[in-house]
């Protein structure tokens, strides 16, 4: 990107994680602006490359949450067209995906907005503002090694998200049944809705001839390997963790190596199955079918639900005689009206499976109950299950 300061033309690379283009306005912003000033210029697309105070950067941002999420009074051409804190008092005629597409856009015009908050970068990611923290190992961890005296520009956003990433691998997230912790990496999906590990680790193993566990199961999908290492502490002999994603693979062996599992869990690159058959096989697919609009959304986005429908396809070949397959998937989608219960039976069908059982449970996370959530109908009413499916 590129932009004028004191006279001169600059440059920098720009690094955006979410997918975001370079700024084509730019200003040099420091601590005498305003939060309204920022806010104008952030709404009309103006990029202020901060040239201040770190911590008051940080203050501005949460300035600018807080015009971003209030409720306007009237409407106003320089405020965003969508509002999250409007989208409550939504005409209670509006169908659950009509409020599911306003949501998502609203969040989208939040983070554009958010996001033209800049911070330079020099090129050992240390960042030249006062009171700026060093960032230099959380940076690496995301944007690769060092790369000498390349300076770099991004958003303040984007790095508060690198540093909480960052925070969470360090201390990882206690998993009960596993004894031990998971350790996510930036842009891997991460295990903090443990009603689906639970299921997991509850449902009855298939069991072979001359044990109560499998001799091998697949894992789909693996992201962190939490679902893999929950096999591995149930019994089951050897475990292939598959996934296509650069960084869920490297998190996957990092876990499975703190867990001591290295020698029953291989992590190898897959699009969804590896070679071969298996008595037992997981996939625990993103579980709304949208398309992602950022790279990281498609931990959460399966757009026109491509893997769950190549999870169900395939499934009956890769399984041996008398094997399963568990399919783990909230509901939700049809609580927004994105799939239909009767669609997921007929892809079921079609796959040439039938459900051998399945267990519900309830999520236990804090949007569930949070009535000031656009989508808390929706989430009120979710459950999460564990579909046990076999060939016909």
């Amino acid at each position: 990107m590129s932009w004028s300061e004191a006279g001169e033309t600059c440059s920098a690379r720009w690094r955006s994680e979410r997918g975001a283009p370079p700024p084509k306005r730019v200003v040099i912003a420091d601590d005498r602006m305003t939060a309204d000033a920022a806010y104008r210029r952030a709404c009309d697309g103006t990029a202020l490359l901060w040239r201040g105070d770190f911590q008051n950067a940080r203050q501005l941002l949460q300035a600018l949450a807080r015009r971003v999420d209030r409720k306007p009074r009237t409407p106003r051409p320089s405020a965003p067209r969508f509002s999250p804190a409007a989208l409550p008092a939504v005409s209670p005629t509006i169908s659950p995906t009509d409020v599911f597409h306003l949501y998502r856009r609203a969040r989208s015009q939040r983070a554009r907005t958010l996001g033209m908050l800049l911070l330079p970068f020099a090129g050992d990611y240390t960042v030249p503002l006062r009171r700026a923290p060093d960032v230099r190992e959380a940076c690496a961890e995301v944007y690769g090694p060092e790369e000498g005296e390349e300076r770099s520009v991004a958003s303040l956003r984007e790095l508060l998200g690198l540093i909480g990433a960052h925070e969470w691998r360090k201390k990882g997230i206690e998993i009960p049944v596993l004894g031990g912790r998971i350790h996510p990496h930036y842009g891997v999906f991460a295990p903090i809705r443990s009603e689906y590990v639970g299921l997991v680790a509850e449902a009855p193993l298939p069991s072979s001839p001359s044990s109560s566990a499998p001799a091998l199961a697949f894992d789909i999908g693996t992201g962190t390997g939490v679902l893999a290492a929950v096999l591995a502490r149930r019994g089951v002999a050897r475990i292939v963790a598959t996934d296509q994603d650069s960084r869920a693979l490297a998190c996957a062996r990092e876990n499975v190596a703190r867990l001591g599992l290295t020698g029953r869990v291989e992590v190898v690159e897959a699009d969804l199955f590896p070679e071969g058959r298996a008595p037992l096989v997981v996939c625990n697919p993103p579980w709304i079918p949208a398309r992602p609009a950022t790279p990281i959304e498609h931990t959460v986005y399966d757009p026109e639900g491509r893997m769950l429908r190549g999870f169900l396809g395939g499934l009956a070949a890769h399984l041996e005689p008398g094997g399963e397959g568990w399919l783990i998937l909230s509901d939700i989608a049809e609580h927004l009206g994105l799939r239909s219960r009767a669609e997921l039976l007929a892809a079921i069908d079609e796959a040439g499976l039938k459900v051998a059982g399945r267990m519900d449970t309830r999520p236990n996370h804090p949007k569930a109950s949070d009535a000031d959530d656009p989508l808390h109908a929706a989430r009120a009413a979710e459950l999460t299950s564990l579909w046990r499916l076999a060939p016909v």
